[in-house]
């Protein structure tokens, strides 16, 4: 394959997430008095040089929320008044994953821009009735891509956690080998549609019905999980909002702070090493319930992230003693069982972290696709309604007409 780069004016579509971790509420030390001057944010003036070297018909950035809430929201403006200035066309939408049938709730900035000689892409509208829990900065509270109260959506059913990975082998902490079996079929319809290989999932878009083959199931190994951290995962209860607060020598005192209970003696590891870690006393001022949190089955979970780190998230198997997953998290970024990711096991936790949710890229490239090829869905509104059954894997129409798919 040749690495040949364009030409300005040879571009359909640019499409980028400008790395984060500058602008990211998991980086304490962010440079608030002056954004654009952090290394760590350069990338999105980049991203938009780019654009003016380029000149795409269509341009698609993806990033954190904080984009719009750190520092009055400077960044997601500059981004806004840079497509503005080189003559773009441009529209902004908050967006969540479980709103397009994953179980996670996973909150992105989406900022469409097009030429003006092009058709503007909308957002589309959730397919899936999930509880907006907050987190869209109050200046940009209009943004996020939602039904008027006023309006009333036949939505289907927010998923959970069950829906996603109940099918799926036992490992434990030491699982090596990431290929195995299947051992059960499928239970939901989530299951059955993610474990299709690529031509099943393929056929089932364009109205083939054949159920999924009998694939091999791959990446399902966790994260190992160091001696200490294996043994203090032993003991938190298997029960629904179990952490570490549930492990003994803690109690919660005044306004929800956890504190080493004086009434009980420090309990030890055979390490030497304290039970309870002084950091999960202290994160977050001893208000999170994060550390060494475990899952549940009815929950739609919070972001998939970059790490398996028990120590600062919610990521604990319900019923077993481990961490998700690197499979368990793809499958709650809505990845088919049939991709296969590389590399050491960090790095695919990473990968999988990373990736907008694929329902959302792909309710997002129909948006494109519609826009692209100048249809109209027949409303003037920034936002689209997506077909009857987008994402249902018995859908019986092709999303775009088979006479319109290109050949490659």
């Amino acid at each position: 394959m040749r690495k040949v780069l364009p030409l300005p004016g040879d571009v359909d579509v640019l499409c980028g997430g400008p790395p984060c971790q500058g602008i990211s509420g998991l980086n304490r030390f962010r440079n608030r008095d002056d954004p654009l001057n952090d290394d760590k944010n350069r990338q999105l003036v980049t991203f938009m040089n780019i654009v003016s070297y380029l000149r795409p018909k269509f341009v698609l950035m993806e990033n954190v929320v904080d984009i719009l809430q750190f520092a009055e929201g400077y960044l997601g403006r500059y981004a806004l008044s840079r497509l503005v200035a080189m003559n773009y066309q441009s529209r902004l939408g908050i967006m969540l994953a479980g709103c397009y049938g994953l179980p996670q709730f996973r909150m992105r900035t989406f900022l469409w821009g097009a030429l003006t000689t092009m058709v503007l892409p909308k957002h589309p509208l959730p397919t899936h009735n999930v509880v907006i829990r907050g987190g869209a900065p109050n200046a940009f509270t209009q943004s996020v891509v939602a039904y008027d109260e006023i309006q009333n959506p036949t939505l289907k059913n927010a998923l959970v956690l069950e829906d996603a990975i109940s099918d799926l082998p036992k490992v434990g902490n030491d699982q090596a080998d990431d290929v195995m079996e299947y051992l059960v079929k499928p239970k939901t319809e989530f299951q059955r549609y993610i474990r299709l290989s690529r031509k099943e999932m393929l056929d089932y878009s364009f109205g083939d019905k054949t159920g999924p083959g009998e694939g091999t199931l791959m990446d399902h190994c966790p994260l190992r999980l160091n001696k200490d951290d294996y043994e203090r995962v032993k003991r938190i209860p298997f029960e629904k909002g179990a952490n570490f607060r549930d492990l003994e020598g803690v109690r919660v005192g005044p306004n929800n702070v956890a504190e080493f209970d004086p009434e009980i003696p420090r309990v030890y590891l055979e390490s030497g090493n304290p039970l309870v870690p002084e950091y999960a006393i202290k994160f977050r001022s001893g208000k999170s319930l994060r550390p060494f949190g475990r899952l549940w089955w009815d929950e739609t979970v919070p972001t998939v992230v970059t790490s398996a780190n028990p120590h600062s998230q919610r990521i604990l198997h319900p019923s077993q003693a481990r961490v998700l997953t690197v499979r368990e998290n793809a499958r709650l970024q809505g990845f088919p069982d049939y991709y296969r990711l590389d590399g050491p096991i960090k790095e695919r936790y990473m990968q999988v972290g990373n990736a907008v949710a694929v329902p959302v890229a792909r309710a997002l490239g129909y948006s494109l696709g519609l826009a692209y090829l100048r249809k109209h869905d027949g409303s003037d509104g920034p936002m689209l309604v997506l077909p009857a059954n987008f994402f249902s894997p018995g859908q019986t129409e092709a999303v775009v007409p088979a006479d319109e798919v290109a050949e490659e």
